[in-house]
């Protein structure tokens, strides 16, 4: 992950540096705990604790907060903008529809879906490489049961998506029972493509939202 978010990572260590506690610069940064721990946890500083340096402290993380907002809704608006004529080509909204349904939520800086279908995945990765800030920073692990042929699985999905094999991270699922007899579910594992990018994310988020308006706002007859 360090050399993936390198400027992040500087960012870590240069608060830190500056007295900036471990919460300070998990609340500034938006990245997971362990991550942020990883980076600075070789620094020792002399965290001051007078008032003074406190409120320093609480301003500064404050106005890196309200930057980092402001930016995100900035794409958010983007995305508001820009949906009505996106969600003319089906194939897009197809894509927001299986991301409102099968995408991650649970980060804001990062963008993630996983589906054994290979058309599934073809599709969404049709579009993150479309609008990601760059494809080469996409990630992508396949989860396997116990006795799946590691490099048939990822020679599979890598002529499917026309990658690299040796750019797929395999993980094999512990609490599964073997794949015998069951050949007819997930035969290849199960792909997740994962992109850190805050502001496709919020971009996508605007775009689920227009969608579900639309759905909301929809006159169905349940008759």
């Amino acid at each position: 992950m360090a050399s993936k978010y390198a400027h992040l990572r500087a960012k870590a260590r240069e608060l830190r540096q500056k007295g900036y506690t471990l919460t300070d610069i998990i609340d500034m940064l938006k990245m997971p705990r362990s991550t942020i721990y990883g980076w600075i946890q070789d620094i020792e500083v002399e965290i001051q604790k007078t008032e003074h340096r406190t409120e320093a402290q609480k301003a500064g993380t404050k106005a890196m907060q309200e930057k980092f907002a402001a930016l995100r809704d900035q794409a958010y608006q983007q995305g508001m903008a820009e949906a009505p004529e996106l969600l003319k080509d089906y194939s897009f909204r197809d894509f927001v529809v299986l991301y409102l349904a099968e995408g991650s939520k649970k980060h804001r800086n990062q963008v993630a879906i996983a589906n054994s279908d290979v058309t599934v995945m073809k599709l969404a990765y049709a579009w993150l490489v479309r609008y990601g800030k760059d494809a080469s920073k996409l990630d992508y692990y396949v989860q396997m049961h116990i006795d799946h042929d590691e490099d048939e699985v990822k020679q599979y999905w890598a002529y499917a998506l026309n990658i690299d094999p040796t750019k797929i991270k395999t993980m094999r699922k512990s609490n599964s029972g073997q794949l015998k007899g069951r050949k007819f579910n997930s035969q290849y594992g199960v792909l997740s493509i994962q992109l850190g990018d805050t502001y496709l994310r919020a971009r996508l988020e605007a775009w689920m939202d227009y969608l579900r308006k639309q759905w909301v706002d929809a006159k169905f007859d349940n008759s």
